[in-house]
């Protein structure tokens, strides 16, 4: 693990990353922005194996509110080394180099129809969600998305704040709660989420056959009626000043976000 900082590494980069998302020339993320990203403070951190690249993670920096920041725009792992936690392990590499620039925060986008992806991101590295952008990059080439709106969660990862740290010093990520508990059978009892005590205020829903119904010409309207549902309660809950706390998963493979009040107040609002 360690920064990619010349053109032959940059080019690998992009391979894997038309490898990965199989994206038309018009959406590829080129070899100067990788270029552009290492010399004005961004990341671009490889993952190898010998002198192989079979992983990677760009970053750009960003300002809010007079608050700089970085923005992890692309994570890539090559598709015979996934589920060997590469991933989690490229974005505890971002972080380290982040901390030791002073960097507070860092933030990206992900599907909210991920459910792989949205565990990694909530229960695995304990960021929060609660912003929602609709068909935030437009309608893309990659099969991936399955010629749905690219709706997008932002990710907030503290970087120092008390959930991040209990959840990576071996707190364990948030507990899934028991279903009874979130449906308000108690709706008093608050919940552990890294050491933190919080009280379930709504849950947002994923189907574990959303990966097919993406893929099938016939079932594709089915996956955008759960986007759908799903954009708008998460906008109505963002409303309310609710935030992504918690992902839960079950035997089905169906995913599920849990929401309610944060109890930090990190924040660059502007």
């Amino acid at each position: 693990m360690r920064r990619c900082s010349n053109t032959e590494e940059f080019a690998a980069c992009v391979d894997l990353q038309k490898e990965v998302w199989q994206f038309s020339d018009i959406d590829i993320v080129p070899i100067r922005m990788f270029s552009v990203a290492d010399k004005i403070g961004g990341q671009v951190i490889g993952c190898f194996d010998g002198q192989s690249l079979i992983g990677f993670a760009l970053s750009i920096p960003g300002s809010r509110a007079g608050h700089p920041y970085l923005h992890s725009h692309m994570l890539a792992v090559r598709e015979s080394y996934r589920n060997k936690g590469i991933g989690q392990k490229l974005k505890l590499a971002q972080r380290e180099d982040a901390i030791s620039r002073g960097f507070e925060l860092m933030e990206w986008t992900f599907d909210p129809l991920e459910i792989k992806n949205a565990y990694l991101n909530i229960e695995k590295l304990g960021a929060i969600a609660r912003r929602y952008n609709i068909n935030q990059y437009g309608y893309t080439s990659s099969p991936l998305q399955g010629g749905l709106p690219t709706d997008r969660l932002v990710a907030e990862w503290w970087l120092k704040s008390k959930r991040v740290s209990a959840v990576l010093e071996g707190a364990g990520a948030p507990s899934e709660p028991a279903l009874s508990e979130v449906e308000g059978a108690n709706p008093q009892v608050g919940l552990r989420n890294a050491r933190q005590q919080y009280t379930p205020l709504s849950t947002i829903e994923v189907p574990g056959q959303i990966y097919a119904w993406k893929a099938s010409e016939n079932d594709r309207g089915r996956a955008k009626e759960v986007q759908q549902r799903n954009r708008e309660a998460f906008l109505a809950a963002f409303t309310e000043g609710q935030a992504v706390l918690a992902y839960e998963r079950d035997a089905q493979g169906n995913g599920k976000f849990i929401l309610g009040k944060w109890d930090e107040s990190w924040s660059y609002a502007s």
